[in-house]
Order: structure tokens, then sequence, then C-alpha cells
């Protein structure tokens, strides 16, 4: 074999195999193209949750609103959660301190493939011992809930208007 054909036959491997290997970027949930990370998910998914809620944009806390979710907290969420304290799942004051509310509404919502397929979910379940049951079904209760949580965040650095 000559030089030239020995070159021409591994640049033809070359193309072949990125070809062979190659394939569309994964979709994220926006359908742009991104990048999966070693967890398996999006960049948005990490940031914002597993779920259907995608870059909320929030106004001026709504006090209807407010009074919805503080009564789907008490009844849904409160033998679990506290505002200002360690429970059974992690006190909710600073919540939007550390998350986004994207990320909070699609675990009220998606909370099984949060538990399955989240890192940071999977890192509060071996801390606190107890996988989140699905109490939330309704994108306007979860939504609900989050307005009460806007209202009564502890954490001054928390952004409550979700920008």
């Amino acid at each position: 074999m000559t030089h030239a054909s020995i070159s021409r036959a591994f640049w033809s491997g070359a193309v072949l195999a990125l070809f062979a290997c190659g394939g569309d970027a994964p979709a994220t949930d926006d359908g742009s193209a991104g990048s999966i990370d070693a967890d398996g998910l999006t960049a948005v998914e990490l940031e914002q949750g597993i779920g259907p809620v995608r870059d909320l944009e929030l106004g001026a806390i709504d006090p209807a609103l407010v009074a919805e979710g503080e009564t789907l907290f008490t009844t849904k969420c409160s033998a679990c959660h506290k505002i200002e304290e360690r429970y059974v799942a992690p006190a909710l004051g600073d919540v939007l301190a550390r998350r986004r509310p994207e990320f909070v509404m699609n675990m009220m919502l998606n909370a099984n493939e949060m538990v399955l397929e989240h890192p940071t979910i999977q890192e509060l379940l071996a801390e606190f011992y107890t996988p989140m049951p699905v109490q939330i079904t309704e994108r306007a209760q979860a939504r609900a809930i989050l307005e009460y949580l806007r209202s009564v965040q502890t954490d001054p650095s928390a952004d409550a208007s979700g920008a």
C-alpha cells in the first residue's frame, strides 16, 4: 500500500466514524439543542428542574394567589415542610434564594422523576431520607403554592420576582 492509499483509507474511516457516532444534538425542553451533562440532564434541567415549567415570568405578589397557596401548603405540604425550620424535609423560608421558581414548581409537579434523576434532589434525599410524595398535580396549584412561598421568604437575598 502506498502512502496516499493509507492516508485516503485513514481519512475515509475517520469521516465515516464521525458520521456513525454523531447524530443530532439532544433537544432541550424548549426544543433547542443542548448539551447533556454527566447526570444525563441538560443545563436547563439542572437549573430549572425536570418537568413542564420553563422560564416563568413573575410579577408583583398576588394576595389572592398567596391565600390560595397558603391553604394548599397547609393541607398538602406542612406535614413535611415548615417555613423557618428543618422538619421531615427542608425548610422553605429561603427556598427561592437556593432554587429558581421553575425548579420549585417542577419539584411539586414532577416529584417522582426529580427524585430519580436530578442530582440536587438525590442529595436532599440522602440527607432527609424521605422522598417527596406527589401531592400537587395541577400547575395552577403549584403556582399558588409558589406565590405563597414568595410571600414568606425569610432570606433577603431571595429574588421573589423570579428574575
